[in-house]
């Protein structure tokens, strides 16, 4: 059965302005009904590493507090601390990266409330009994509140192929440890064609899981975490990813991990991908690309796959955007992602929720 999938676009004007736009669609997708009197209201959202501008702009989440406000809720924006070394590796830096790039409770009218706490180790382990695993770890503030709503940035993503709601989710949810579960045994490889020999991987990385060898990197598979920042540092493109078991079982469980924070959960959830500044990767690097697309619209649906399959059908329908990294490789109809990431195929992600029961690939665009 197709799940309905409410949209608007950036369209605007003096009659109405986008932030009065983006409260009609709360308000035509039932936003409301999944939030009850008293509730405490988890706002799931990417506040941005330091010096990536590519983030939801908090004055939009301001909006969705007065919804879940005026349905008798009570929110909280929330996120869970990083598995790489940045500015949200721990609860003090990751509140003040939130602060910093405007998350204030002065601008969003909500409490910021790290999920995990203060060094990404306050877990609540849910039973999943999946296919990967039996237990998933999330961050205990989102398992302990009573609805949950995801407010996701669209975009690429270097693992998935995009980062959407069911990342935002299952990736961005999990404690510390939760996170090592899903990046075990992803280990990027290094293309010696390509490599300069800069070093420059080797000195970021938290893990201390590259060292230079006759001025070339080597990649330990035994120390690797499987986090990425080296192929988001690499200037040259020479660090990529392994297609083989590794990166489908990363996305399956992610969606594991998207069952457990959701599985008490089912008619108090709710999903809004924001499709603009759609950059090359994800809001965890510390800058961001032009966009690869123009901007799109922002979507509502209570399911989380529906939602993440009109986002990229929609992106995807779209022509390259000028000037960006795949100008003239990707048309109107292609596969921005693949362009983007050829090894990663990011429809493993959406087929395997669907077949767990999460939700449904077909959907109705409602266009608002």
């Amino acid at each position: 059965m197709a799940s309905k999938v409410y949209f608007i676009d950036f369209r605007a004007s003096y009659s109405e302005n986008l932030l009065s736009k983006f409260q009609r669609l709360l308000d035509a997708s039932g936003f409301s009904k999944s939030i009850g009197k008293r509730d405490l209201v988890a706002l799931k959202i990417h506040f941005g590493e330091y010096g990536n501008t590519a983030f939801i702009r908090p004055v939009y989440i301001r909006q969705a507090v007065k919804a879940v406000k005026k349905g008798g809720g009570v929110p909280f924006l929330t996120d869970a601390n990083t598995l790489y070394a940045g500015s949200r590796g721990d609860s003090p830096s990751h509140l003040e990266t939130a602060i910093t790039n405007g998350f204030d409770y002065a601008v969003t009218q909500a409490p910021l409330i790290i999920a995990d706490g203060l060094r990404g180790a306050t877990e609540t382990a849910v039973e999943v009994k999946g296919k990967h695993i039996s237990h998933a770890y999330i961050g205990s503030e989102i398992i302990r509140a009573d609805s949950f709503v995801s407010i996701a940035h669209f975009k690429g993503h270097e693992l998935t192929g995009f980062g959407g709601a069911l990342k935002n989710v299952g990736m961005g949810c999990a404690s510390r440890k939760g996170k090592m579960v899903q990046h075990a045994g992803v280990s990027p490889r290094i293309d010696e064609k390509k490599c300069i020999g800069c070093g420059i991987c080797a000195r970021y990385c938290v893990s201390q899981a590259i060292e230079m060898r006759e001025s070339k990197p080597v990649i330990l598979d035994d120390k690797c975490t499987g986090c990425a920042e080296c192929i988001l540092i690499c200037e040259q493109k020479a660090i990529k990813n392994r297609w083989n078991q590794s990166i489908p079982v990363l996305m399956e469980t992610m969606v594991e991990y998207c069952a457990g924070v959701l599985k008490d959960k089912k008619e108090k959830s709710f999903f809004i991908n924001f499709i603009n500044h759609i950059s090359p990767a994800c809001d965890c690097a510390p800058y961001n690309d032009v966009p690869v697309v123009h901007d799109i619209g922002i979507v509502a649906s209570e399911d989380p796959v529906a939602i993440d399959q009109a986002s990229a059908d929609l992106v995807n329908d779209q022509d390259a955007m000028p000037g960006s990294c795949i100008d003239g490789k990707a048309g109107a109809g292609s596969d921005k992602f693949r362009v983007l990431y050829p090894d990663v195929d990011w429809e493993v992600q959406l087929e395997y929720a669907r077949k767990i029961g999460l939700g449904s690939r077909d959907y109705k665009l409602v266009k608002l």
